[in-house]
């Protein structure tokens, strides 16, 4: 058996051994190359369009007949991004406005002292808090929102850029807004048709009191500044125009008489994944570099840099495609915020509108989780530097259910932020955790008096700090995500990747399982392993011992980390140990009072019976050793099902898609349906629901409403496990099919654990034609309705079933 690490609660590691620490993970996470701000090569230019045709383009367009209000961007802007960048674009003819953010403009630090009650502070300055980096304005006065005709916008959400249109005095005017991956800069080019011209300012301003300064020969503004912590910031903009004026004007940038204007902004920080150096790249000069950015992209017209954003964003958008049904000629005609709102009000299906939903999500991904961090509460879109919960990662569902869809709806690169974060962070986590966790006034501390591994806190930085309280179970549910990853794409390179932070991740439950004797309904008594004083997120007492949570999420990660093991052909002997520590684990039993599964080691209820939280309902979903088959206990399965029913069909949006995931696990189509409906209510004055943009809108009370970005994944990922659900060696096709989709319809790319990827067509309810294609896996079985078939494949190979099921 592998040896554990033990300390008193206020040893101290010196220096050389957090280094250590850092130093071995950093290696580990260096392989999968988690980006920073950094100079790179000039990227390769498309050599043909790859550009849609406008038919072409139309089936994954989102469309509005009004601009954004400057004091309502979380839900009118448009987002953007480029997977480290982003910005919500206001659209407004006489003055449009980018808000725009790095994922890595962190305030705050490590955040290692704890307070007088063993938990860390988590405020603004100590834990701190994602902000803005810039806002960009282009004002054109000339061009009053009230003097326009025939005002349109629309996201493109296969090609990854926003446009508007407008006509004014004969003149249609025409302005697109793209976050580039290849070029590193956000552009706004502007063009019209019919002799008119562009005459107004470019300005650029920090958010934190910056002074912007400008450069009259290079034509370019730009800041740069640092943080109390000591990130380095800044950013930078120029313009320029085939015919007209363009100049530096005092600090800002004016263009007079113009036909066109191209914009380029960029931006970043010298914050870099590596603890050994303190989450600091000292090469960096992020002004310098924002210059070096926008004037080696300004050499290129505003279609080379179009076409090059586009040839990269659209073959990845491409790699799922789904068609629910088709919706009324009716509801085409409407814009999509009119569509939002007659959903609600007629109670009408409109599957092009649900499908597009669900692409939305996917754009979303792709704009915010490729190249950086990985996407917290907000992704990388505020409006302001003080967004709710400081923006951050919370680990007891929103991290985790950002990162559901991204193998499931053929994202599964877009992953690779979230696993290279977590590789960035394990040693500090491991540091923080094996000084802190045992300190004797933190509640949750292990009674073993032994510490071992890693944990978190409910909330996590970019820094290796934590925040709020000590989140036990936290760890257990980081590594589920993470192994559910390798079981989508069964890659060995990966799961050698990640295997430290599976074993820390054990270590620590190994010295903090205790030991209990509990009596079943025959009277027979048996000693098992249960989880210390613990916390059942978010409700309860605070020190209940054995929550169904955290037995759930640590017997997934024993048996994850037993295949592992077995996988890699290493650590055999402890691998056999953890199977024991398995096999003793309490599992939940059904309360004789309320008949629910049990959330605490009590038959009462001791919270709140609708709570927004189904903690204790981890074993259906995201585990699944809870199942609507022979495998599970009727009494468990009954009890699951009932507490899912006490706990309601309406709440926040992310809350709800979990929900619906559970439904759909449950094979109840329409309960799971349903719930992707609520989602889609349109928010009004704050409420649940989505606003305008489709951003979703969680209902704080008194009329406030704020945006999580976790339903707009969450809703996505429900609406694919009603399609597929998979497991290792077990694939089933429509297992909640909703009858406003079953007329007909087909989804391609879908992500199946075990090494797969399905693309189905469906009629009538019933499956026409399947194919799965290997990207790793081997064998498994396939099920429709009641009809099997076993299915081996090379990796590499596929197989076409038609009139199957």
């Amino acid at each position: 058996m592998d040896t554990q690490h033990t300390e008193s609660p206020d040893d101290h590691p010196s220096r050389r051994r957090f280094l250590t620490l850092a130093t071995t993970a950093g290696a580990v996470a260096a392989l999968g190359g988690l980006p920073a701000f950094t100079a790179s090569a000039a990227p390769l230019r498309p050599a043909s369009s790859p550009m849609l045709s406008a038919a072409a383009a139309a089936k994954n367009q989102l469309w509005w007949r009004a601009p954004g209000s400057p004091t309502s961007m979380i839900q009118q802007g448009l987002p953007v991004g480029n997977g480290r960048l982003g910005a919500l674009a206001s659209n407004d003819p006489a003055a449009e406005l980018l808000t725009l953010t790095d994922a890595t403009l962190w305030t705050g630090g490590r955040n290692d002292t704890l307070q007088s009650d063993g938990q860390f502070p988590y405020g603004r300055d100590d834990f701190g808090s994602l902000t803005l980096l810039a806002e960009l304005t282009v004002d054109i006065p000339a061009h009053d929102l009230g003097s326009v005709n025939n005002y349109r916008r629309t996201l493109d959400l296969a090609q990854g850029f926003v446009s508007a249109s407008y006509d004014l005095s004969g003149v249609t005017y025409q302005r697109q807004v793209l976050a580039s991956r290849p070029d590193d800069v956000i552009v706004v080019h502007f063009s019209q048709q019919g002799g008119g011209s562009y005459t107004g300012t470019v300005s650029l301003a920090g958010t934190h009191g910056e002074t912007t300064t400008a450069n009259r020969a290079g034509r370019h503004a730009s800041f740069g500044a640092s943080f109390a912590n000591g990130l380095k910031y800044g950013a930078a903009v120029t313009a320029y125009s085939s015919a007209g004026t363009v100049a530096v004007d005092g600090p800002s940038i004016s263009f007079r008489n113009c036909k066109d204007l191209t914009v380029v902004v960029s931006g970043g920080t010298n914050y870099a994944p590596d603890a050994a150096a303190g989450f600091r790249d000292p090469s960096v000069d992020p002004e310098r570099l924002a210059r070096t950015k926008v004037l080696a992209a300004a050499g290129h017209s505003a279609s080379t840099l179009l076409a090059t954003h586009v040839a990269d964003f659209r073959p990845v958008f491409e790699q799922q495609d789904i068609n629910l049904g088709t919706s009324s000629t009716a509801q085409r005609r409407l814009d999509t915020w009119q569509r939002v709102q007659a959903r609600y009000r007629d109670d009408v299906p409109d599957p092009e509108l649900e499908a597009a939903y669900l692409q939305f999500g996917r754009y979303l991904m792709i704009s915010g989780s490729r190249g950086s961090l990985p996407m917290g509460l907000q992704g990388p879109w505020l409006d302001g530097n003080d967004p709710d919960w400081m923006g951050d990662y919370h680990t007891d569902v929103n991290v985790q259910m950002n990162y559901w869809m991204a193998d499931r709806t053929g994202l599964s690169d877009c992953f690779d932020a979230f696993a290279d974060y977590c590789l960035a962070q394990l040693p500090s986590w491991t540091d923080v955790t094996q000084r802190l966790f045992n300190t004797s006034t933190n509640r949750y501390r292990n009674s073993s008096g032994r510490v071992a591994g890693w944990a978190v806190a409910f909330s996590t930085n970019p820094y290796g700090g934590s925040g709020w309280w000590w989140h036990p179970a936290g760890n257990a549910w980081l590594c589920q995500n993470l192994f559910e990853h390798y079981e989508f794409t069964q890659d060995r390179a990966y799961l050698e990747r990640i295997y430290p932070l599976l074993k820390g991740a054990v270590e620590f439950w190994e010295a903090r399982l205790i030991t209990t004797t509990v009596t079943d309904a025959t009277g027979t008594s048996r000693e098992v392993l249960i989880d210390d004083s613990d916390w059942s997120p978010e409700q309860g007492p605070q020190d209940a011992k054995g929550i169904t949570y955290a037995q759930e999420a640590v017997w997934n990660l024993f048996g994850n980390y037993r295949t592992a093991t077995r996988v890699l052909g290493k650590d055999l002997s402890y691998g056999a140990t953890v199977d024991g520590l398995r096999e003793r684990l309490y599992l939940p039993v059904v309360s004789p009072t309320t008949g629910w599964l049990e959330e605490w080691m009590s038959p009462d209820n001791l919270g709140e019976t609708t709570h927004r939280h189904l903690s204790p309902l981890f074993g259906l979903f995201p585990g699944d050793r809870i199942r609507p088959d022979e495998s599970t206990p009727k009494d468990i399965l009954a009890g699951a099902t009932a507490l899912l029913n006490a706990r309601g069909m309406n709440s926040y949006g992310w809350s709800n898609a979990w929900r619906s995931l559970c439904w759909a696990r449950l094979k109840n189509a329409e309960k799971a349906y349903q719930l992707v409906v609520n989602n889609l209510k349109p928010s009004v004055d704050g409420s649940n629901g989505s606003a305008s943009n489709l951003f979703d809108i969680m209902d704080m009370g008194q009329g406030r409403g704020i945006f999580q970005i976790d339903a707009n994944f969450g809703t996505p990922s429900a609406m694919i496990e009603m399609l597929v659900y998979s497991r290792p060696g077990h694939v089933e096709l429509l297992p909640a099919l909703p009858a406003a989709w079953a007329a007909s319809g087909s989804v391609t790319g879908v992500g199946v654990r075990g090494g797969f990827v399905a693309d189905l067509k469906w009629r009538d309810g019933k499956v026409t034609q399947l194919t799965l294609k290997s990207v790793g896996g081997r064998d498994t079985t396939v099920f429709a309705g009641r009809t099997a078939r076993k299915i081996s494949l090379k990796p590499g190979a596929s197989v076409t079933l038609r009139n199957f099921g």
